[in-house]
């Protein structure tokens, strides 16, 4: 069960986890992996290019006769071996879009999260008095100290998608080299995995719960 804390750090109930991350989801691995690759190849432009011997221009004459120079033997200057000449195997335009169906897709989600809750690296932040101002106060808040902070484990921060002290935590926490701020909206399977602690919001951990509840993937 998560600690939830006030904007000063301190603990000041629990909350229940959510039902469906009770369940043992450790052979999971190989769907997660499917997941986080999907998530990184999907975005690739695919742009890269390189021109093969046929797309190079000149070289339609031998570039000098075949015997008696003492030089080796040629046929063009867009051979390979040349400079300038074309590229062999080299990339070519292309598609990275992977698909996963919909069942996958929330099991990796539903997998990966569970991983975190039951390791106890899940917290809900009570933002509905946030008045935090200063990034030394929010690394009091997140870490214990500004000094703790540079060595302090990874932290993504949740925020509900209309998180009403949103702008605040954004602007507190943007100097910290090891937090990161999203929604629960945007939240994947690959920031669940990249991140050692995830600090959720109130309103963001209802967001999330209602949706595991109901039913709905990531």
């Amino acid at each position: 069960m998560p600690n939830v804390i006030d904007s000063n750090g301190k603990v000041v109930r629990e909350v229940a986890s959510p039902a469906i991350l009770e369940k043992d989801y450790s052979e999971k691995a190989h769907t997660i992996f499917r997941a986080v690759y999907r998530e990184l190849a999907n975005p690739r432009a695919g742009t890269a290019s390189t021109k093969k011997r046929d797309e190079i221009a000149g070289g339609g004459r031998k570039p000098w006769r075949q015997k008696g120079t003492g030089r080796a033997r040629q046929g063009s200057i867009r051979s390979p071996q040349w400079r300038h000449g074309g590229v062999v195997f080299g990339p070519q335009p292309r598609s990275f879009i992977t698909d996963l169906n919909k069942k996958e897709r929330r099991l990796a989600f539903l997998a990966a999260l569970s991983d975190r809750f039951k390791n106890g690296a899940v917290t809900v932040l009570d933002a509905s008095d946030f008045g935090l101002t200063k990034t030394a106060d929010f690394a009091k808040l997140v870490f214990g100290g500004t000094k703790e902070a540079k060595n302090g484990p990874t932290t993504l921060v949740v925020l509900g998608r209309d998180e009403a002290h949103g702008d605040a935590i954004v602007r507190v926490a943007r100097n910290l080299r090891k937090v990161d701020v999203t929604n629960d909206g945007a939240l994947d399977v690959k920031d669940v995995l990249r991140f050692e602690r995830i600090i959720f919001t109130t309103a963001a951990y209802d967001a999330i719960s209602g949706a595991l509840g109901n039913g709905s993937s990531k």
